[in-house]
C-alpha cells in the first residue's frame, strides 16, 4: 500500500521525530539537570543554559550548545565532562555514550548581532511616522 510501511505500520507521514532528534532532546535533559547539580559542586560555574545537544547518528560524539561560554567555565565543564558522561550512561539506555564537546551556540551569537544592529537604527522621527 502507497503510504503505509512495509511492516504495515502507521503511514510514513505519521512517524515521529528521527531517533537522533530523540536521543539529541533526552542528551540535553540528562546533561542540563546533572549541570545543575554540577554548578553547585564547582564554582567556576556559573549559571549556564544548555541551548542544544547536536549527537553524530553513530552516537560516539555529541556537541552541546550552551547559550555563554567563558574560559574558567570551559576549563570546568572539561573537569566535569566524566560525571556528564556518567549520569548519561546511568540514565539513558544507549548503545554507547557519546564523547562530550562543548561550544558556544552560533545562534545566540547571531542573535545578539542582530540586536546589536537594530539598536543601531535610529528612532524614526516624528515626521517620518
Amino acid at each position: 500500500m502507497p503510504g503505509r510501511n512495509r511492516r504495515g505500520g502507521a503511514p510514513r507521514a505519521a512517524r515521529q521525530f528521527p531517533r537522533t532528534a530523540r536521543v539529541n532532546e533526552s542528551l540535553r535533559e540528562v546533561l542540563a539537570d546533572t549541570l545543575e547539580k554540577v554548578e553547585a559542586l564547582d564554582e567556576r560555574l556559573g549559571l549556564l543554559t544548555i541551548t542544544a545537544v547536536k549527537c553524530d547518528p553513530d552516537l560516539r560524539r555529541a556537541v552541546v550548545y550552551l547559550s555563554s561560554l567563558e574560559e574558567g567555565e570551559a576549563a570546568a565543564l572539561g573537569d566535569a565532562r566524566v560525571r556528564l558522561q556518567a549520569a548519561i550512561s546511568g540514565q539513558l539506555r544507549l548503545k554507547r555514550t557519546p564523547q562530550l564537546r562543548f561550544e558556544l551556540d552560533p545562534a545566540v551569537a547571531a542573535g545578539q548581532r542582530v540586536d546589536d544592529i537594530l539598536r543601531s537604527i535610529p528612532p524614526p522621527t516624528p515626521d517620518e511616522l
